[in-house]
């Protein structure tokens, strides 16, 4: 036990002190990038996926929502996000996002290379992640 104590003491004075880790938050929010409330989470066992989305460049994707929670980060590119309310976001690589939910909305990728977006979809597994209108 007393060997497992040094241990923790020995890596985190040295990892955290050495500057070998570091920890950046991205986003956190109880609301999604257009301001609107997040919903409660499904009371079944959850179940959690991460994609990784790319779009080709010049790309306008359908008119869609998502019934589930879901956050992003954009790996590379730029995306410009629109929702039937009119509310617009342009995301760029090194940002996250935290998406709309039960919204109306569509993505365009404007620029001359693909966008790559890792989402991660927190649901069920009988959970969709996107519905087209």
């Amino acid at each position: 036990m007393q060997k497992l104590v040094f241990f923790l003491v020995l890596f985190i004075s040295y990892g955290f002190a050495a500057g070998n880790v570091e920890s950046v938050t991205l986003a956190k929010s109880s609301q999604s990038w257009d301001g609107s409330a997040m919903p409660a989470y499904p009371k079944e066992a959850p179940e959690i996926s991460v994609l990784k989305i790319t779009i080709p460049a010049h790309t306008e994707l359908p008119l869609h929502k998502h019934p589930i929670i879901n956050a992003g980060y954009m790996v590379k590119g730029s995306l410009k996000v629109v929702t039937d309310e009119n509310k617009t976001l342009h995301l760029k690589a090194g940002e996250a996002l935290i998406e709309v939910v039960d919204k109306w909305h569509y993505g365009v990728n404007e620029g001359d290379e693909p966008v790559e977006i890792v989402v991660f979809y927190a649901g069920t597994k009988e959970s969709v992640y996107s519905v087209k209108k």
